[in-house]
Order: C-alpha cells, then structure tokens, then sequence
C-alpha cells in the first residue's frame, strides 16, 4: 500500500471526511484490521480564506507548496489536496514536490464520463463557480460546464463559509441549494458536480434530480485505487 498525503484543513470538517473515506475504503478492499496509510497536515483555514479574499493566491500557493514538501519528507507517496478550491494552486503545489498530485478535476471528469454525462452544472466556492481554473480542467476532459446565476452563486458561497465549514448543516439551506439545482437541471444539465469538499456533507442524490458527483467521494476512492495499486486513467 502507498502512503496518501493529505494537504488538509481547509476545512477541517471535509479533511475529516476524506480520512473517514479513505479509511473505510481500504477496510471494505482489504477487511480485517485493514486502514489507510496516510500522513495529513492540517493548515489554518483563517489564515488561507484571508488570502482568499484578498487575492493573494500565489502566497496562498507557497504556503501549501511548503505544506507538501513536509508531506513529501514523511513519506507520502501520492498527495491530495483536500480542497477544490485551492486546486487554483495545483501547478505550485506540484512543482514543489517529486511525488504525483491526483488532481481532484481529473478524477471528477473520469467519473463523469463513466456516468455517461457530458453537461454537468458545479455548486462550489464563487472563486471555483467564476475563475476558469476547474472548470477549463474539466472541459479539457470534454464536459460541458454551467453554474449558478449570480443569486445562485452568492447563496451557496454563503452556505459553504458562513456554515458547512463551520459544521452547520441546515435543512433549509438544503433545500434552497436543491433549488439552484433544480433550475440547472431545467437548463439542461444532465449531473451536478458537488464542487466543494463541504458541499456533499449538505447534499446528496435525493437532493437533486440527476446524478451528482460528489468530489471529496470520487478523489478519495481514486486516491485508494493508487495507493492499492489500481492506477485511475487520465
């Protein structure tokens, strides 16, 4: 088994998930007393959505690029980045490590095309909804991509920050983001990418009327299929 590194903690709640995830995966593939060899840093998401906000990406990037480079040294023979988002500084966190990143785009797009769907609506941060840097990866994949309208987009980036990151799950944010789904679909979007690691901790398939993708789901069962020595296509 290879050793995962988890460049985690943004935010803390989905890197739980993802070690749940990889967790139970090597326990139902290998049984017995069976768990994932993983190593995980877990930064300080204020300190990352800070430089978020005020655009500062390429610090953003040095910051998780050092992060991976410690993950490296411990011994991590694949690495994740726990976080949609922050895939806005793959190239930097790649270029600072000698082991492979599994981009959580390209694993989401594989699943895509398994599902055979083709045009896929993305509820995620508005910094994923509006830069290009997700969606031109999935494209390049052959998807066709849609988002929110802006009242769309601005309500589930208000949910993921002011309250999955925090742990809050509530019901009638559930069905106000089941309803941005609702008009996608309406649109013609045949699945729904749930683009933010937080975002399948609120929505799951009786939420929506298609097929959804849930990415920290899909990265992690990727990641499994690496370390136990079942390559994912690209």
């Amino acid at each position: 088994m290879k050793r995962i590194g988890l460049l985690g903690g943004m935010s803390w709640e989905s890197t739980a998930l993802y070690y749940r995830l990889l967790n139970e995966g090597v326990a139902a593939r290998l049984g017995g007393l069976h768990s994932a060899d993983c190593v995980l840093v877990s930064v300080d998401f204020a300190a990352i959505a800070e430089l978020q906000a005020a655009g500062r990406w390429d610090e953003a990037g040095r910051v998780l690029a050092g992060e991976a480079r410690l993950l490296e040294a411990a011994g991590a023979e694949v690495l994740l980045v726990c976080s949609n988002t922050m895939h806005k500084v793959a190239d930097q966190v790649e270029a600072a490590v000698d082991i492979p990143l599994l981009h959580i785009a390209d694993t989401t797009a594989t699943a895509a095309e398994g599902a055979g769907l083709s045009r896929v609506a993305l509820l995620a941060t508005a910094y994923t909804m509006e830069q290009t840097f997700l969606r031109d990866r999935l494209t390049a994949h052959g998807l066709e991509v849609v988002v929110p309208d802006a009242a769309g987009r601005a309500l589930v980036h208000r949910v993921i920050y002011e309250e999955l990151c925090r742990g809050v799950v509530d019901d009638t944010s559930r069905r106000r983001v089941s309803d941005v789904i609702a008009d996608l679909v309406a649109d013609g979007a045949d699945g729904v990418i749930l683009g933010c690691t937080e975002i399948e901790l609120l929505i799951g398939p009786d939420d929506s009327p298609v097929p959804v993708l849930p990415t920290t789901r899909i990265h992690a069962t990727a990641a499994l299929d690496v370390a136990l020595g079942h390559p994912v296509s690209s």
